[in-house]
């Protein structure tokens, strides 16, 4: 029997809160930022292995080496699904990954980033600016500080793609799981849109994924997930959620998307996101498309 578990780790070790039988832990080389916000604990720190590392209420929500996985398959898989989109609004997400991949698309006109608390972009602007890589000062760009939930029960603008950039249903981040918040979303839609949201590792977190797909299908024409595989959510596969009116959108050949894909400049311009990595993310292993079987 290997001992390898028994041997010391000195340092500092920041470990995940998520989960109450389980634990993951990040040695803290160096910590950069530590305060209570209004809203949340936040932590960044570096490491060796994963550089820049943001936890949230001890919830792991970004590493600058692997963040490139979730931010372009938030972003690129409903841009290029959808073929149109001129409006795009995000919700959370303040650490700007995701609107620098929405902005990518010379085709956006405009973003929306709704992000609950000002002190995640003050610090993601100073401390992981790698990550936004200037899309705070795209002139494309809205920023709004206010609640997201209340930002689609309000608003008269409307959106061709909606992402739902959260963090895990617990604390402020579980609103944005309700049935209420999806309704909202899918009133601010455009006809013909698609919303896309972060839905948790389903092999740990079965019940979140359950949940929300059963409300996208009670409100949308389609509701599913697609997965990716970001090394920082361990214990398997990530689900993204998805919900729109318009089946089709699920349904575009490789062919298509790759003609998009080359005609918004993005070839070779990505590092995980491809349109047969696309098309491959909704064939779903049955361990996932079961829990989806029967809602």
């Amino acid at each position: 029997m290997s001992a390898r578990g028994r041997v010391p780790r000195p340092g500092d070790w920041r470990s995940e809160t998520l989960y109450d039988d389980v634990e993951v832990s990040f040695r803290a080389d160096r910590v950069l930022f530590e305060d209570k916000t209004e809203h949340q604990d936040l932590v960044l720190f570096e490491n060796a292995r994963f550089g820049r590392v943001l936890m949230l209420d001890g919830v792991t929500q970004v590493t600058t080496a692997d963040e490139f996985v979730y931010h372009e398959m938030m972003a690129h898989t409903p841009i290029l699904a959808h073929g149109n989109a001129k409006r795009v609004l995000v919700i959370g997400g303040g650490d700007g990954g995701t609107i620098r991949e929405v902005l990518r698309h010379e085709s956006v006109e405009h973003c929306t980033l709704v992000e609950i608390d000002e002190g995640v972009v003050t610090f993601s602007k100073k401390y992981l600016a790698e990550i936004s890589d200037g899309a705070f000062d795209d002139p494309r760009l809205t920023l709004a500080i206010a609640d997201g939930a209340r930002f689609v029960a309000e608003t008269e603008e409307r959106f061709d793609v909606i992402i739902v950039d959260s963090t895990d249903p617990h604390g402020p981040g579980a609103v944005l799981f309700s049935k209420a918040f999806y309704r909202n979303c899918q009133r601010t839609l455009t006809p013909g849109g698609v919303m896309v949201t972060q839905n948790g590792v389903p092999f740990t977190q079965a019940a979140e994924l359950k949940d929300s797909v059963r409300h996208f299908r009670d409100l949308f024409g389609d509701g599913t997930c697609f997965i990716c595989t970001v090394p920082t959510y361990v214990w398997g596969q990530m689900a993204l959620g998805w919900a729109s009116d318009n089946a089709a959108l699920r349904e575009v050949p490789v062919e298509t998307l790759k003609a998009r894909f080359e005609a918004a400049g993005l070839n070779g311009r990505t590092r995980y996101y491809t349109p047969e990595v696309h098309k491959g993310a909704f064939a779903l292993p049955p361990y996932i498309g079961t829990l989806l079987d029967d809602l």
